[in-house]
């Protein structure tokens, strides 16, 4: 999956996420498609509202769309709008929809109430006041068009940057008034999605005896375990050139050089969890690579946090500012510290003889070992939980950030056409480029300079990095023409390639 891409696969989300996406597909999947309920008809949301030309969701829409369904409403409020007076907030990615059995919700936020959907025929309705959109899912070419003046987009993404490199260009994601993603500057951010508590890196390590005695059976002092090969962050040319200078044991598809010990575990969809053996696994070495597949500020995964749960030190390389998040200042090593794998190498080599040297990178498993006041902090801020189904999750905190926010700028657009302008009108809300912000992929170990012509990563991520771009000026300038046509998409990909051909 991805932003003008098919076909790729996405990254693992957390447990909860799927449980949640579990309930919402599965009482979805029930659904019959039905003539809109009197309710909707007396609303007036029963028509398609000019959403016919798009694409619609697996799932058809419900019926009953101003009911109530079982499913998580907010923390409550003391709205007492009906259903029929309320903003209309459209998940456009409706898979993501975070309410069953039904297709809509009426949510009580703090500062009010709004109805949420994923019915798309309300895509044009007057009350229809914010559009959602999955990052991961959003193609320039399939965008809803005309975009309308009444409505803001935001945008859901807390996946890789790698899913769709038009958020990480100025023109991607300033298409978006709201967002939540990674980065810590975002409107809702999902920097810890991946953390639970700071319990989980309190965790007990294995002792160092047991992983000395690991390391006599022949198995290396350090792990690597990946499947998904060719990624923007070029990971394997770098553990390549490594493996040159100390032992790495890799049990995945990539640079696979030693099988793991059960064909269970050879099952990728045990290999991913949280599955005993394979933690275990994982916990008798000293040194786990922990390489995220692209590169940007604050996008941390289950690479980073899981071996520092089972106390395998992370040899990291991923967001540029994890030490920001870190719980002391020697919890993990980092790739780009060093010049080369080899220098690399030589340390890790150092501190797998030397095991004083090597128990102070677990020093913040023990009592007050966790120093990060920042990291406590945000932990303690964090208002959604972490496969804690005892607190609400992202999908529905982000729902009532919107909704907030779409009653407040109701509010000053019905304040503002009642002073006949003396009241000032709602300031325009964009969202910035720090909010993804993503690099330009590199090599792994080198300089693109020194790749082949053919090298298959410089073919694949640089040219869907800078597609990207002119996807994403494409997409902009439609909607600065008031283009209602999805089709013409690819005559303004054509016009903004001839702009830069004649430019070079």
């Amino acid at each position: 999956m991805g932003g003008g891409r098919t076909g790729r696969a996405g990254r693992r989300r957390p447990a909860a996420f799927w449980l949640i996406l579990l309930l919402v597909w599965g009482a979805g999947a029930a659904l019959a498609a039905e003539e809109p309920a009197e309710e909707e008809k007396e609303a007036g949301l029963a028509e398609p509202c000019g959403a016919e030309g798009w694409s619609q969701d697996v799932v058809p829409p419900g019926a009953a769309f101003v009911a109530a369904a079982a499913s998580y409403r907010g923390p409550g409020n003391n709205d007492t709008r009906s259903n029929k007076a309320l903003p209309i907030l459209l998940w456009w990615s409706g898979s993501l929809f975070p309410h069953f059995p039904g297709d809509t919700e009426r949510i009580d936020c703090p500062r009010g109430s709004c109805l949420v959907t994923r019915s798309r025929r309300v895509a044009r309705h007057r009350r229809t006041k914010a559009l959602i959109f999955y990052g991961t899912d959003f193609r320039a070419y399939e965008a809803p068009l005309p975009r309308l003046p009444h409505q803001t987009w935001a945008l859901f993404h807390e996946e890789s940057p790698m899913n769709n490199y038009l958020l990480s260009h100025p023109p991607g994601i300033q298409l978006f008034n709201y967002t939540a993603t990674f980065r810590r500057e975002s409107d809702y951010p999902l920097t810890l999605q991946w953390l639970p508590d700071v319990g989980y890196l309190r965790g007990p390590a294995v002792p160092l005896a047991e992983k000395e005695e690991w390391r006599r059976k022949g198995y290396g002092p350090v792990l690597y375990m990946q499947s998904h090969c060719d990624v923007p962050s070029d990971r394997d040319r770098y553990v390549r050139e490594l493996m040159k200078y100390i032992q790495v044991d890799s049990y995945g598809k990539c640079l696979h050089n030693r099988e793991l010990p059960s064909e269970r575990l050879r099952d990728t969809s045990t290999a991913t969890t949280e599955d005993a053996e394979f933690m275990t696994l994982i916990a008798r070495y000293k040194f786990h690579l922990a390489l995220e597949n692209a590169i940007c500020d604050d996008y941390m995964t289950e690479k980073l946090w899981r071996p520092m749960h089972l106390g395998a030190v992370p040899v990291y390389r991923g967001s540029p500012a994890v030490r920001d998040w870190m719980p002391n200042n020697l919890s993990i090593i980092l790739i780009d510290d060093f010049d080369s794998p080899q220098e690399l190498a030589k340390y890790l080599d150092f501190l797998d003889k030397n095991g004083e040297e090597y128990m102070k990178y677990l020093e913040y498993k023990n009592l007050g070992g966790i120093k990060n006041q920042f990291l406590l902090e945000s932990l303690e801020r964090r208002e959604w939980g972490v496969n804690d189904m005892t607190l609400p999750n992202y999908l529905n905190g982000f729902e009532c950030f919107i909704c907030d926010r779409e009653n407040t700028r109701v509010k000053v657009e019905q304040e503002h056409k009642k002073s006949h302008g003396k009241t000032p009108a709602p300031r325009p809300r964009i969202a910035q480029f720090k909010h993804m912000g993503c690099p330009m992929p590199t090599p792994g170990f080198g300089s693109v300079e020194d790749l082949s012509g053919g090298d298959s990563w410089k073919e694949m991520w640089l040219q869907d990095y800078w597609q990207s771009l002119d996807q994403g000026e494409a997409l902009t300038a439609m909607i600065h023409r008031n283009e209602s046509h999805q089709g013409r998409f690819w005559d303004y990909m054509h016009e903004i390639f001839l702009k830069r051909t004649r430019q070079h």
